[in-house]
This record gives structure tokens, sequence and C-alpha cells, in this order.
């Protein structure tokens, strides 16, 4: 199992290239299940959870092609598809597993999906899935541990499509409306999605399926329309879909930096999808510049400490508690974060407070007290962006740390270490 050794103290200073966002990756490439023909990506990310959902659809007899020296290019042929289930022996290290249900539903009339896993950090309940695509006419069953779901059988003896409808989600769900989109797309008639997902990523996949012919509207809402059709095209390499910049990745960035001091430019990064995270680090102190298509980040002084309530997007989105809090444990005074999303996100914090960190939790809140330095540890990663926490703790702690389980880091960061080791940081991959 690799670990990260990591020795702190250093400033951070040069250029960083932003990859493709994991969580606009994941659902276009669940996308190209809707069509027959070939589809293709760009800018997909080098991850654990993007080989992973590879595999997924290869199991369903998807055939993938990266494009020679560009890996970041990917073509997709959903033609051949024989076997519309998601074992769980795939499923079981990824939530986003749950994205194969929409597609295969409106494609097919059925699919039998296995109920996701990934990081243990709270409950992700499927109900709002399961209730969406009951409403669009699918009968659905879960047994053994399977979401066992299928169209109405129609005169001919063939799968009906799904129908349109409106769909009011109890909560706001990010998978839920994507897998909403995908099954609408070729549903019949009409589908509203109220309280719908308005994150960067949803956008992102309403621009891939409106380029394979889907009609959408509204999308980057809380209310998006869509008209179904009877099928969607493919794309070939020069229409490829070009995936968003990672705003998590280009987070992480800004905080370490913001952390261990420096002077930093992101480059392919899109400020306005992290409006609410630079406007705390600002308040932090710490100097942000945006441009078009980059980010400068300059912290020459220790950052203050502030507070923040994760809540959905556009507010300060959870996926950036964790490295924030890293930030605030060397910062100038005392913080209080509120978690709102999952109800076991600080995990992480123990294994701050090894390296020094003065950190109380009480419920879904945290008080983080800076202090001047940290001192470097052997820390465990318990979940993925948590360990990107401890490495932005170790950027800055005194010594040595090394962050054990970082498989965790390595299904949403692509080459992480490497880098950090492009502006200046002392980090290197250990294989166990």
């Amino acid at each position: 199992m690799d670990k990260l050794l990591i020795r702190g103290g250093r400033r951070l200073q040069g250029e960083v290239t932003i990859s493709g966002a994991k969580n606009a990756a994941l659902p276009d490439l669940c996308a190209a299940l809707l069509s027959a023909e070939p589809v293709t990506l760009a800018n997909v990310p080098q991850l654990q959870d993007v080989k992973t959902t590879l595999k997924l659809l290869a199991n369903m007899g998807v055939v993938a092609e990266r494009h020679g020296d560009d890996a970041d290019l990917v073509t997709l042929d959903a033609g051949k598809v024989d076997n519309p289930e998601a074992p769980y022996e795939l499923v079981k290290t990824m939530r986003a597993s749950i994205l194969v249900l929409g597609p295969l539903l409106a494609r097919f009339g059925r699919a039998r999906v296995s109920l996701p896993g990934g990081c243990a950090i709270g409950s992700r309940p499927v109900d709002q899935h399961i209730k969406g695509l009951q409403a669009m006419g699918a009968q659905i069953t879960v047994e053994h541990g399977y979401i066992e779901a299928r169209t109405p059988v129609g005169a001919d003896g063939r799968p009906t499509r799904l129908k349109g409808a409106r769909i009011t989600t109890d909560m706001v769900t990010v998978t839920g409306t994507e897998n909403f989109l995908m099954a609408a797309a070729l549903a019949e008639g009409e589908t509203i999605l109220e309280n719908a997902a308005q994150e960067p990523e949803i956008s992102d996949l309403a621009e891939l399926l409106i380029a394979m012919g889907a009609k959408i509207e509204g999308h980057g809402t809380h209310r998006i329309r869509i008209q179904g059709v009877d099928k969607l095209h493919g794309l070939k390499p020069a229409q490829a879909h070009h995936i968003i910049p990672d705003r998590i990745e280009t987070g992480t960035f800004l905080c370490a930096v913001g952390a261990a001091g420096g002077d930093v430019t992101l480059r392919r990064a899109d400020a306005s999808h992290l409006e609410s995270v630079i406007e705390k680090l600002r308040e932090a102190g710490i100097q942000i510049t945006a441009g078009e298509g980059t980010i400068r980040v300059q912290a020459d002084a220790r950052p203050r400490s502030v507070g923040f309530r994760t809540r959905e997007y556009p507010a300060f989105p959870t996926d950036m508690q964790a490295q924030f809090m890293a930030l605030n444990c060397v910062a100038e005074g005392t913080a209080v974060i509120h978690e709102t999303i999952f109800e076991n996100r600080f995990m992480h914090v123990n294994e701050l407070e090894r390296l020094g960190a003065r950190i109380e939790v009480d419920g879904h809140s945290a008080v983080v007290t800076g202090v001047a330095k940290l001192s470097g540890a052997t820390v465990m990663a318990t979940d993925l962006r948590a360990s990107a926490s401890l490495v932005i703790a170790g950027l800055v702690a005194e010594g040595e740390t090394l962050v054990d389980r970082i498989y965790h880091l390595d299904r949403g960061y692509d080459r992480m270490e490497a880098k950090l080791r492009g502006i200046g940081a002392d980090i290197e991959r250990v294989k166990a």
C-alpha cells in the first residue's frame, strides 16, 4: 500500500495545471451508455475512480479507447452493451456507480445495480433516485443489495420507454439530478426537475447531453426542463466534449499555498466555480487574482482564521471543508466550522491532532484554534478529502509526515504529489 512522505516547511512557487473534474467525468462517462454511437470526451482525469468506471462500463460491453499519447482523450462505444448490470465487486468503492441506473433504464429498459459504496463520511440514501425513476414509470425493487429496475413491457413484448414526469426531490441531490437528466433525455415527453442541484458538474453533463442531441433548458438553476428525444448521437474526436476543470482540486491547491506560503499560478482553472472558497481565502488574508482560465494565489504571511458553514452549491462545498480546516490549523486565531451535508465528515480531526492541531468537535461543529507550527508524524487517510487535508498539513509541519492509505487520494486527485513537487514541495510516493 503506497504512502506519501512529506518534508514540510517549503514555500510553493511556480505553476500547476488543473485536471478535469472527477465529479464531472464520472457522469459524463456513464452518459455514453445513452448512445449506440461512439462518444469522445476530452480532459478526462487520470484517477482511480475513472479507472473503476471504465472497468464497470467494460463489464457491460462498452469499448473505451484512449487516443495515443493524449491519455486525457477517451472514446467510448456503447453500441454493443449486452450486460446492463453493475456488480458489487466493481462498485463497492465508489458511490458514483449509481449513475449507470438512469441511462441503462432509459436506453435498454432494464438495469441491475449494486447499492454503491464510497468514502465512509455519512449516509448517501438512493431513495431519491428510486422515487424519481418510479415517477417516470420504472418498476424498481431492492433485493439482496441490488437495485432491480425495469420499464413495463409493451404489447410487442419489448420494454417501453420511460415517461416524462415532474420530479421534486426531498433534498438537493447531485447524483440524483444527474441520473434524472440522463434518464429524461431519452424519455417520452417532458420532464421537469424541481429542487435540482446547481453545481457546475450538472451543467457540464447537460452540455454534453445537448451536444449529443438532447433538449435541456435551465441547467445551473434549481429548475431544469428536459424534452425527451428518440435517440442521442455520438461525438467524434473532433467534436469531443471538454470536461470542466476540477474546482475541488483547484481549491485544494489554493489552500495548500495559503497554508505553506508562496506564489503559484493555476492553469486551466475556473474561478467562477469556486467563488465561496475564494471569498473565504481572501478573508484569511490570502491574495487571489483570477484571470482568463487562470488563478494566481499569493501568501506571504500567516493566514487569519476563518469560519464557515458547508452548504449546497453555490455555498461553501463540503468537499473543501477538510482542506480549509487544515489551513485554519496553522492560522492566527480561532474559527468555527459547521458541517451540514454529511454527518460523519470530521474523521480527519484525530489525524490532524496527531500533527499538533488544536481542534474541538461538538456534534456537527468543529472549533479550530490555530497553532504557530505543526510537527510531522505518521497519519492515516480516512477518506478522499481528508487525505488532501493531511497532505496540506504535512506541507507546513516541521520534520517528516508520512500519510498512509493514500489510495483514497488517488481516487480523486490526478498525480497530486508530482504536481506539488513541480512547485517546490518535498514530497514523494513510498512503495510499501
